[in-house]
């Protein structure tokens, strides 16, 4: 038997290692230094942002990132380099260091963009997007990692607030792809961080921010679609990838797919982003399914709601994390392997949402024509079709539609909640403004002899409430207020507006969600 010299054997222990890459939007980590560009409650001294409010605020971002324990960590909304070093202190107090960082230097924006690495970093530069001083740069750098290098770009795209139009995110896109361009073909790269914009931006780009004609950074100018549909994982491990990006978002299923919450609705404003050439069966290639989001318990509040870093009362209380989660993923030099779960983008399947009760896909999309929305309620709505059928639920889904009003819809996230079927994500592709809705409602005659389903419209039905259900001639049906606060005494009689039919736990109730759709008859 032959024997590898030491040496050899160390060396391809080290190129077979396998490392992980993070993003993270650590929000807004300010040192005391005034520098005149500091958002106004992070100015030296006031609202409780001192020494001790700092130093919390350090071993809070190093927590997550000692906890996650990435090799490469993109950072996002560093003021300074000198706020960066106490970082790199302080992770290396903690007993996780990072050797090596990079950060970028834009005069005029309040926060930067940075990276930690474990491996070395052999050069990084800043890519300029505009000279306008609030507009951050992109940090590239090239990295010495295991099997070969490669290089990452770091982003922090303009928000969607305070003049969030999308063509400044498209100035970002256009940055980037002009330099990806210039690398040497097969160059393995990652593009990550906060782009503010969701992985279908295509179809979540609000009205008010489309100054592109529907253009958008991350799907149109960056290429993660391939003409109408996203970039799959089928499509990005073939021959057909190359020239393409593929938006890791799609590894997981739709309902985990969120890195924030933003007035209770999810959002995925953080991506990584990955070429043709991780899955190319050469040098290093992402790990199957390794991609995740990091949810730390602490990250969470007790009623779910992400931890965020807080100020309150006008001033900083020293509690919370981040808005943001961190996103993780896995590479190695083992070739890429089809985990059986190979990620395909079908295109839209049109579909009634009768066929909807009888078979659905949870990962699948649909198009529903012709829909109208018989009650919207917040972001909650119940749709059926103009022509009459069964109707659905829209469960934070309905901001953008409006209430009288029917649609082409194309609806994804289709499942059963408590007994329930609802959907969790639609999208507004063709409005026909106001439509008569008043055939679709339900009205006392039906609650009193009709074949009850679920996800009904009720309106104008009148009955006695006692111990928690609705007596309307023979029947007694559970009657649930959507806050406890609405509950009339038992023994009053209501007269009932708008409520929804909805299952809960496979029993039929009736619910009413706003205190103006019912009143205690006199």
């Amino acid at each position: 038997m032959k024997f590898l010299p030491l040496f050899i054997l160390f060396t391809l222990s080290l190129c077979a290692k396998a490392f992980s890459v993070a993003t993270y939007n650590v929000e807004n980590l300010f040192d005391l230094q005034r520098q005149g560009t500091e958002y106004s409650q992070y100015i030296p001294y006031r609202h409780n942002w001192n020494e001790r409010i700092v130093h919390i605020k350090l071993q809070h971002v190093a927590e997550v990132l000692c906890d996650m324990d990435a090799d490469i960590v993109g950072l996002q909304e560093i003021e300074s380099e000198r706020i960066f070093r106490r970082l790199l202190r302080t992770l290396e107090e903690m007993g996780c260091r990072y050797r090596y960082g990079a950060i970028t230097h834009k005069r005029g924006a309040p926060v930067q963009v940075a990276l930690l690495s474990r491996f070395e970093i052999e050069k990084s530069s800043e890519i300029r997007v505009s000279y306008a001083p609030k507009v951050r740069n992109i940090l590239e750098a090239q990295i010495k990692t295991p099997g070969e290098g490669i290089v990452l770009f770091v982003n922090h795209w303009k928000s969607k607030a305070r003049d969030g139009f999308e063509s400044k995110r498209v100035a970002y896109a256009k940055a980037l792809m002009r330099r990806i361009a210039s690398l040497p073909k097969r160059t393995p790269y990652i593009v990550l961080g906060d782009f503010n914009s969701d992985y279908n931006a295509y179809l979540t780009l609000e009205k008010r921010n489309n100054d592109t004609g529907g253009r958008t950074g991350i799907n149109t100018i960056l290429p993660t679609m391939q003409g109408a549909q996203p970039v799959d994982e089928a499509t990005i491990a073939s021959k057909r990838g190359a020239g393409l990006l593929y938006d890791l978002w799609y590894e997981l299923p739709l309902s985990k797919r969120w890195s924030q919450k933003f007035y209770g609705k999810r959002s995925t404003p953080d991506h990584i982003l990955l070429p043709h050439a991780f899955f190319d069966g050469r040098g290093v290639e992402y790990q199957n399914g390794s991609f995740r989001v990091f949810k730390a318990p602490y990250l969470f509040t007790k009623k779910g709601y992400i931890n965020r870093w807080e100020y309150a009362h006008g001033k900083h209380t020293g509690h919370g994390y981040s808005d943001h989660l961190p996103l993780i993923a896995t590479f190695d030099t083992k070739p890429y392997r089809d985990d059986g779960k190979t990620r395909h983008s079908m295109p839209p399947q049109v579909c009634s949402i009768d066929a909807l009760y009888s078979s659905f896909d949870t990962q699948g999309q649909y198009l529903l024509k012709n829909v109208a929305v018989l009650l919207k309620r917040g972001a909650h709505a119940v749709i059926k079709a103009q022509r009459g059928g069964r109707g659905i639920f829209l469960y934070g889904s309905a901001s953008a539609l409006h209430e009288g009003e029917c649609y082409d819809l194309l609806v994804e996230g289709v499942k059963r909640y408590k007994g329930s079927l609802e959907i969790s994500a639609a999208y507004v592709q063709k409005s026909y403004g106001k439509c008569d809705t008043a055939p679709l409602l339900k009205d006392e005659h039906y609650l009193r002899y009709g074949k009850l389903q679920e996800n009904e419209v009720l309106h104008d039905i009148e009955g006695l409430y006692r111990k928690g259900r609705l007596y309307i001639g023979d029947r007694a049906i559970k009657l649930y207020f959507k806050k406890r606060r609405f509950m009339p005494p038992s023994g009053s009689k209501l007269k009932i507006a708008y409520a929804i039919l909805r299952y809960y736990k496979n029993r039929l109730e009736i619910i009413v969600t706003d205190d103006r759709d019912f009143k205690v008859a006199e």
